[in-house]
């Protein structure tokens, strides 16, 4: 055998080796997590319910999801565990950052000034726009009008069709 017949099937089973390393690491990763919860810690589970872990054993985990409400789950169905900050501001909607919602210790810098800006004086010397619709040409409204009676026309001279009959033949 040559090695370009041999090729593909070592190029496969290396893509395998790799593929299979990457999950072993990943699962590897998830594991860790996993032991790495504390009572006290925030979780979300892979059904996507948020929780409060509140006793770790071996295999189970007990979750605190509310007040007097204890679930008992299994360890792999913990998906991840969040940390503090992140917990509160998905479940609790707190969040540490509020530089955007300061509030000033007076309301001047919320009122307007008193000088008028160019841009307001310059659109109060504009006139009216009228938005109003206007009357179309009488020649329109004619031919609109002969457009109907034609219809009309046809719709008299084809005789009306009652239940049951059809056109096939």
């Amino acid at each position: 055998m040559s090695l370009v017949t041999l090729l593909p099937f070592i190029v496969l089973i290396g893509a395998m080796i790799l593929m299979t390393r990457s999950a072993k690491k990943k699962q590897q990763q998830a594991v860790d997590m996993r032991n790495q919860m504390q009572p006290g810690s925030g979780v979300r589970t892979i059904g996507g319910m948020y929780a409060t872990v509140k006793e770790v054993s071996e295999d189970t985990v007990l979750l605190d999801a509310g007040p007097g409400v204890e679930l008992l789950f299994a360890k792999n169905s913990i998906g991840a565990v969040l940390s503090d900050e992140e917990y509160n501001r998905i479940v609790h909607g707190i969040e540490h950052d509020l530089k955007s919602d300061v509030v000033p210790d007076d309301a001047s810098s919320l009122t307007e000034t008193d000088e008028p800006s160019d841009d307001a004086s310059a659109a109060s010397d504009d006139k009216p726009i009228d938005l109003g619709k206007k009357d179309a040409p009488d020649d329109a409204a004619d031919d609109t009008a002969e457009a109907k009676a034609d219809e009309a026309k046809a719709d008299e001279a084809e005789p009306k069709k009652t239940d049951g009959e059809s056109d096939a033949k």
